[in-house]
């Protein structure tokens, strides 16, 4: 090994067709399998077949998958009227440390501190596309990062304190109190005391559209003087917000061009615009087939459409059911392998208002503990019982299907009207990829239902974009509900529903999002379709071929460089969502306005997006990068970690140290 680069190999092919031409069962197919919790923590596992008292309820079956008799009510059977329910909660069993593979990592290993336990180990940097990596969290900095938390809460509540007396000393005696807060201290609490400070970096405005490069408009936080001056001008006015004459002329940073005019932002906000126009490379947006911009022009079909149809049909499915949204149906059930797909105009309405219309009182719902917010709130509105899994564990996620069914409905202990599991292709946060195949296994095994989300591998993974199942050698017709976004390899708005033709008759006359919303644009179906279809290839060209490939490549050439320079990175290497980890919250801000100022724009997220200790800064590859593109960003990476000592992973991919003297300083 010693200083030889590691060799980047390509995806595996899937397990080559059994005699007379079947291919062999997806499940059976070990080496797509994705390291995760699974492989790392002793969890009891199962010993037997069968369910407890005989019988084969639980029993699992390697053949390919009817329609099982154990499930005792179909997924599309209408469920009664929604009602909240809390979500349930499971503990989490022990951990135990395997054996290091190298004394660089046992050495490590042993100063970090494994907090919370889905990253109980250091990340083993190995390259494998589909190696999932694990933050380890150093002692210090864990330290520095709660006593940060502490200090600021304590002020906080402090200042409030103090404001909350000087009302009381102010107040006439015997003169009624003023009406109750609209939003409790304890409630705005975090806002107030801890996001206003950096909101700086977040909800930038743009002036260009998110492709590879993007205009980002620059702002700066007004004194208090200035706030105050402001605030008694248009008092006197008798104005609250700003008039037509406040408008900013915006000119670029670079080169003093003129990009047009923007309304000042209101007397009452923190920040106001300072005019300049700064260009950023893009590692923010959801682009990751570079649909964003077209270099070649839109489409003349998505012009005629916008021509002929308008910007909106203004009505519901049952009064706005247009030509080419019936041909968008059609084409995604076609692409990811269905035999039917209904399409919803917004991305979270189509988890947060399908899901009540798949399970409902009665029903179990089982979901990853990192799952998007969309699926929490459909969940929540279902009025079915919660139970929550380990984040991407097999293992677990039999574990709690084995005693919620073994336990049944609570008080009555009925048997479940039906078991819905709930996973995500690409955890947006995380940046893993979904262990498909061992968690399909468990359904089976269970007989419990599948529902994929896909909003952020579809056209992402796969040789031809067609998501997780094709990345991990799945069979689509395995998973019951296949759900997917437009919004992030498409270019465009919205979501879909694949599953069998029953199902998608269903959710047409019984889900929300079908029902009660104002159906997709027409021009932007006719963007999905234009798309889809050179993604697919049916264009004739092989341009999405060529997306996906420059996609891919651009996943692991990122990934791997950012290992080298010492920057501490998790989730499945071939991912093109790559969180790098900041953990102390004064750097959240900081790493922002420094990748900002030398013109890189990044989302950065912390609490309670992510866990409170976990803060990081989530980066979106695309294909629209060049090589050109992401050594710059490596560079800018480079240069900021240094600055703000962000370089917490000490290995290399052969195993050695990252130092100054082996990067030749």
């Amino acid at each position: 090994m010693g200083g030889s680069k590691p060799v980047v190999e390509g995806p595996a092919e899937p397990a080559a067709a059994a005699a007379g031409g079947a291919s062999a069962p997806s499940t059976s197919v070990r080496r797509y399998q994705v390291p995760n919790a699974v492989n790392l923590l002793a969890i009891g596992e199962y010993a037997g077949d069968e369910a407890p008292g005989g019988g084969d309820t639980w029993r699992h079956r390697d053949e390919r998958r009817g329609e099982p008799a154990g499930r005792a009510e179909p997924l599309c059977t209408p469920p009664p009227s929604p009602s909240l329910s809390r979500s349930g909660s499971t503990s989490l069993s022990s951990a135990r440390r395997l054996p290091s593979w190298s004394p660089a990592r046992e050495r490590a290993t042993a100063s970090a501190r494994k907090m919370p336990k889905r990253y109980s180990l250091a990340a083993q940097y190995r390259f494998d596309e589909r190696k999932e990596l694990y933050a380890e969290v150093p002692y210090i900095t864990a330290l520095l990062t709660y006593a940060m938390y502490a200090m600021m809460i304590i002020i906080g509540h402090v200042r409030d304190s103090v404001r909350k007396m000087g009302r009381w000393l102010r107040q006439p005696d015997g003169e009624p109190s003023e009406r109750a807060p609209l939003l409790a201290d304890f409630e705005d609490f975090y806002t107030r005391r801890m996001y206003r400070r950096i909101e700086d970096c977040w909800s930038r405005p743009i002036c260009s559209k998110p492709g590879a490069h993007i205009d980002v408009v620059e702002r700066r936080f007004r004194t208090r003087a200035e706030r105050q001056r402001l605030l008694q001008q248009q008092w006197l006015k008798g104005e609250r917000h700003a008039s037509p004459e406040q408008l900013v002329e915006l000119h670029m940073h670079e080169t003093g061009e003129y990009r047009g005019l923007l309304p000042q932002t209101p007397c009452t906000a923190a920040q106001e615009y300072t005019g300049q126009v700064r260009r950023c490379l893009n590692l923010s947006s959801y682009n990751y087939l570079g649909y964003a911009e077209v270099p070649g022009g839109i489409g003349d079909s998505v012009l005629q459409a916008l021509e002929r149809y308008g910007v909106s049909v203004c009505a519901a499915r049952d009064g706005g059911f247009t030509a080419p949204l019936r041909q968008l149906e059609e084409t995604v059930a076609r692409f990811v392998g269905k035999e039917a797909a209904i399409v919803v105009g917004m991305g979270f309405a189509t988890n947060s208002m399908i899901l009540p219309a798949l399970v409902g009182k009665g029903g179990l719902l089982v979901s990853d503990e990192l799952n998007h917010a969309s699926i929490v709130a459909g969940a929540r509105s279902s009025g079915a019982k919660i139970r929550v899994f380990r984040h991407n564990d097999a293992k677990d996620l039999e574990r709690v299907l084995r005693s919620s069914i073994a336990e049944g409905q609570p008080r009555t202990h009925r048997p479940w009207t039906k078991v819905l599991v709930v996973v995500e292709g690409i955890y947006s946060m995380e940046g893993a990829v979904c262990n498909l195949p061992e968690i399909l296994r468990v359904t089976h095994k269970y007989r419990a239902y599948l529902f994929v989300d896909e909003a952020h591998s579809i056209g992402a993974l796969g040789a031809t974009g067609r998501g997780v199942c094709e990345y991990t050698g799945v069979n689509a017709a395995e998973v019951d509900v296949l759900m997917g976004t437009f919004t992030k390899s498409f270019g465009a708005v919205g979501g879909y529903v694949a599953g069998s033709a029953e199902l998608v008759r269903h959710l047409r006359h019984a889900s929300a999002g079908a029902l009660h919303t104002t159906t997709m644009s027409p021009s932007s179906a006719m963007q999905i379709l234009y798309a889809m279809r050179q993604i697919s290839g049916e264009d004739g060209t092989d341009v999405g071929r060529r997306k996906i490939a420059q996609l891919r490549d651009n996943s692991l050439y990122f990934r791997r460089r950012l290992i080298e320079l010492g920057v501490q990175t998790i989730g499945t290497i071939g991912s093109p969502v790559v969180p790098i980890m900041l953990y102390i919250p004064s750097k959240i801000a900081a790493f922002s306005r420094e990748c900002l100022r030398r013109g890189l724009a990044i989302v950065v997220v912390g609490f309670p997006a992510t866990p409170l200790i976990l803060s990081r800064a989530r980066i979106c590859l695309s294909a629209a990068h060049t090589r050109a593109d992401l050594d710059f960003a490596l560079q800018v990476i480079d240069e900021v970690a240094d600055l703000l000592l962000l370089k917490y992973s000490k290995h290399r991919l052969n195993g050695k140290r990252t130092t100054d003297k082996a990067k030749g300083r």
